[in-house]
């Protein structure tokens, strides 16, 4: 047996403010962070587990600590024990009284929680020498429900539901893992579209991101009416009627305003409309969704947990759904969320970007398609182009299209020498 003799953690960012890279109606001038785990064990193989949470710069530092909090869960801890039962390990963490009092499952620690979690499936699919889509798309229908928690969630998803979902997407796993390396997963980008940037440099991105093969591009809205229009009858006569255009609001306005500024933009033949109100307002969305129909409403990356994106789904309140890599508690979560998606006949489409999102969230897509969905059709990944070079395998996004990633591991792992350049207590 193997123990855990290291827990570190690193309050990583980087100054992404000076550029304006990321900017939004509610984030200005955020700086690109991570609160960053790496756990190491006495294994003669040498083997890591990686993982963190996103953040934007200020506050970086309580996620880091919150992390940090979790090392006696896992300091000494044998590992093979943990590995055998990955669903038992999420269980013990997120039902921990003291910790849950807390959330229950929301916030700080149920995001500090996904850390570790996510930092040990990087290890586990490591061992197995396996990519972690690869490492899930796997695993029996039966050894996957075992990873998913059904409290709360049986009024839309019970058990049998989910093994009777992948039992139906097991037959034909193989052809669509042979078809995902030849074919890769489809992407979107948001790269031309962040709020700060000028319309030159919109119009260049637009350009570029049509040249390289994508369908779908996406622009910030939110903070001025009369420039939203602006902006959007720029882009589309940039990429013209044939790409599709979605917008994302990042929560920016309230029910009724939300109706009446997206009506606005609807000429622009809208793709998706994101994250048009609070994240946690279920029935304003609904009510958004019923009032702009057929245009899609598109939320998830900040919902709190597999609780909410049950709600948002029985409520018809969201049409297009997007899990985040880092704000639920791991992978077991987004398992489940993507289960019930699938319950619903409701496309995932990731929230990705940040840093190092996207390296992580395409494993959860390619799982999707091979072993619950089954299929790409109506799904793509979000796309944005930075801060990929500071990973140990940056994506490999070309042609419009994201390429399975080859390691074995979840793609978290960040180079030591970014890591320790970018450490933001020790620049001080």
């Amino acid at each position: 047996m193997s123990k855990i003799v290291a827990f570190e953690t690193t309050d990583v960012r980087f100054p992404t403010s000076l550029s304006l890279d990321g900017s939004d109606a509610m984030n200005p001038d955020p700086d690109y962070s991570a609160a960053y785990l790496r756990i190491t064990t006495d294994s003669d193989d040498g083997l890591e587990g990686h993982g963190f949470v996103f953040t934007i710069g200020r506050g970086n530092d309580v996620e880091t600590t919150a992390i940090k909090a979790l090392e006696a869960w896992f300091a000494g801890r044998e590992v093979e024990p943990m590995l055998a039962d990955m669903g038992g390990l999420w269980r013990e963490l997120v039902y921990d009284s003291q910790l849950r009092w807390l959330g229950p499952e929301k916030g700080v620690m149920h995001m500090a929680i996904g850390a570790a979690v996510n930092a040990i499936w990087d290890l586990k699919a490591k061992r197995e020498g396996l990519p972690l889509w690869q490492l899930l798309s796997r695993l029996s229908p039966e050894e996957l429900v075992d990873l998913v928690d059904f409290r709360y969630l049986t009024d839309a998803l019970t058990r049998e539901d989910a093994l009777e979902i992948l039992t139906a997407a097991l037959p034909a796993r193989a052809e669509r893992e042979a078809a995902l390396l030849s074919d890769g997963f489809p992407a979107y980008t948001t790269t031309p579209g962040w709020l700060g940037y000028s319309d030159e440099k919109l119009v260049r991105l637009s350009r570029e991101a049509v040249a390289d093969g994508f369908t779908q591009i996406k622009l910030k809205v939110g903070a001025d009416r009369a420039d939203d229009v602006r902006r959007l009858r720029i882009a589309r006569e940039t990429v013209g009627p044939d790409i599709r255009i979605a917008i994302d609001a990042n929560q920016r306005w309230d029910r009724d305003d939300a109706i009446d500024w997206i009506r606005d933009l609807a000429e622009f033949d809208i793709a998706w409309v994101e994250e048009p109100t609070n994240p946690d307002d279920i029935l304003a969305h609904a009510a958004i969704s019923r009032a702009i129909a057929p245009t899609p409403v598109a939320t998830g990356e900040h919902g709190a947990n597999r609780v909410m994106f049950k709600q948002f789904l029985q409520a018809d309140a969201l049409q297009v759904l997007q899990i985040d890599a880092t704000r639920v508690a791991g992978v077991n979560e987004n398992i489940a969320i993507i289960l019930l998606a699938a319950k619903f006949g409701v496309p995932v489409c990731p929230h990705a970007g940040g840093v190092g999102l996207c390296e992580i969230v395409q494993h959860l897509s390619m799982f999707d398609s091979i072993a619950v969905s089954g299929t790409t059709d109506g799904r793509m990944i979000e796309f944005v182009d930075h801060l990929h070079e500071h990973f140990v395998e940056p994506v490999d996004v070309h042609d419009g299209r994201y390429w399975a990633p080859k390691l074995a591991g979840s793609g978290a792992e960040m180079l030591a020498a970014s890591v320790s350049e970018f450490d933001f207590q020790a620049r001080g």
